[in-house]
């Protein structure tokens, strides 16, 4: 992909008038750019962070129906959460959505009964379409976890759901926004909003100390936790829309594999999770209300502590030792204004026009991100002239299925270590390749970021010129999985600054991109 300096994309933004333009890089605004740019329209994305860098790269990275939510009665939620998981997994983003089994755990002193269980589990499979809802012994479960609590054990429920890469779906739906079209700038931030006539037609964005007027027919606020904030640019008096649920998590050394995740009930509404991602075991996640600065986000210690007592309900303690803890961090789910615990508020999308014409869009689920993307644009068509715009699922950036993937980069690269491999077809399907192709002229680009991770120096290079990626951070934190396998020291921020500025390429890109919700 032919990419433009950030001096070009400032001057795109400057000097075209585009359609739409987009505020927040998270998964919601980064999709609705990419379709809007496959729609043929001329699209802006820009965010003040680093694409994806809010709660888009801390979610519990899980793509399912969400099986409470039958608890709570939302069956169409659960049956479009179901479909745009089977299209991520098969169509959109094969290497990036992968299906896991789940057990639910049935303990004598537990929530549910037998009946219930299966019950909830036939209907939850025929959301899905899928065949896998029955119930295994516990020597059967354990045999898929190792690590499973067996007493007072019961039975477990089996179902299938599946677990993503959430900063990198992110990304590639940036990606698509840029290979159709559009101009994306991450550190971008929108410090005023323009009007023409009382409608809002642009805005002041400050890029590296500058400020650029943008111009746009129509503006969509795709901020997530800071969609308030973008409201009272166009209303000062504008009141609070939304409210935000703190989600933290736990990730942990785990060195025995799981074939499969638990899902572990707490009461009639609650569950948490402890899903293999990486490597790793991931455990949460914590869901109370959260009335702070959304960047003042984080796991505190409280919540590693419950995130590891509730973890014990279902997994063998041994396993849950503070020495164990690889890294934690926090997300904000939004949540439409209402009263009553968190955990039982709906997981709605916020629609919301304010008075000179821009939409704010929040809330949702990561799995429905695209759904979410048609319902903004189609509510824009008319000020957009979408007659139609085309719904059907494209392959995002990338996408094959890991197999196919996998054959080729051993066929490519032989001597690559196995477990690299794999994690490079993870992380970037088909284009895995491309990734590693200066390697071929300078093999100490095969050599990792860290002795203990995966990651190769490739990656950074890579993150840097085609990526967007302008700080080492953006690496380490989100194009990699470094940070999240507490491998983010001194040295390997040194090492990553030390590719960025003396391997050849040019200054870091950060055009034709998406972003992390722009705040």
């Amino acid at each position: 992909m032919d990419l433009v300096s950030r001096e070009e994309a400032c001057e795109q933004l400057r000097q075209q008038t585009f359609d739409l333009l987009v505020i927040g890089g998270g998964i919601v605004g980064a999709g609705i750019a990419a379709e809007a740019a496959r729609a043929g329209l001329a699209v802006a994305l820009v965010d003040r962070s680093d694409f994806g860098a809010g709660t888009s790269s801390a979610s519990s990275k899980l793509i399912h129906g969400g099986l409470r939510y039958l608890r709570l009665g939302d069956i169409r939620l659960v049956r479009e959460a179901h479909h745009e998981r089977r299209l991520l997994m098969q169509v959109v983003a094969p290497h990036l959505v992968r299906r896991l089994p789940f057990l639910l755990p049935l303990y004598r002193d537990g929530p549910y009964g037998r009946l219930t269980i299966q019950t909830g589990l036939v209907l939850y499979s025929a959301l899905a379409r899928a065949r896998l809802n029955r119930l295994l012994p516990p020597e059967r479960a354990r045999e898929q976890v190792p690590s499973l609590r067996l007493d007072g054990l019961r039975s477990c429920g089996l179902y299938a759901d599946a677990a993503t890469h959430d900063g990198r779906l992110c990304l590639a739906n940036v990606r698509a926004a840029a290979e159709a079209g559009a101009t994306v700038l991450n550190y971008a931030e929108v410090r005023e909003l323009r009007t023409v006539r009382g409608r809002v037609a642009g805005a002041e964005v400050l890029v590296d100390g500058t400020e650029v007027s943008v111009s746009a027919r129509v503006v969509v606020n795709a901020t997530g936790p800071w969609v308030d904030e973008v409201r009272r640019l166009e209303d000062p008096s504008a009141t609070r829309s939304i409210r935000l649920s703190k989600g933290a998590h736990v990730l942990l050394r785990l060195d025995e594999p799981w074939a499969a995740a638990l899902t572990i009930p707490h009461d009639k509404v609650r569950v948490s999770f402890a899903v293999p991602w990486q490597g790793m075991l991931l455990l949460g996640t914590t869901d109370t209300l959260f009335d702070g600065a959304p960047d003042d986000v984080q796991a505190t210690e409280a919540d590693v502590a419950q995130i590891l007592r509730e973890a014990a309900i279902g997994i063998e303690p041994t396993l849950l030792g503070p020495e164990a803890i690889c890294s934690t961090f926090a997300g904000l789910r939004v949540l439409p204004m209402g009263d009553g615990a968190t955990t039982s508020a709906r997981r709605e999308t916020v629609f919301l026009r304010g008075p000179a014409g821009m939409l704010s869009v929040a809330g949702g689920k990561l799995t429905t991100y695209r759904r979410i993307a048609h319902a903004a644009l189609s509510i824009l068509r008319a000020e957009l002239g979408l007659r139609r715009h085309d719904q059907r699922p494209v392959p995002l950036p990338g996408a094959v299925h890991s197999n196919e993937a996998a054959r080729r980069l051993a066929g490519g690269w032989p001597d690559l270590e196995p477990t690299v491999r794999a994690h490079l077809v993870h992380l970037y399907g088909s284009l895995a390749e491309e990734v590693l192709a200066p390697a071929a002229a300078d093999l100490d680009l095969l050599r990792p970021l860290h002795p203990d991770g995966p990651d190769v120096a490739a990656q950074a290079l890579y993150a840097r010129d085609v990526e967007w990626a302008c700080r080492p951070e953006d690496v380490i934190r989100r194009r990699t999985t470094l940070a999240l396998r507490g491998l983010a020291g001194e040295d390997v921020v040194r090492r990553v600054d030390e590719l960025f500025k003396t391997r050849g390429g040019e200054a870091p890109h950060a055009a034709s991109a998406p972003s992390s919700p722009a705040r």
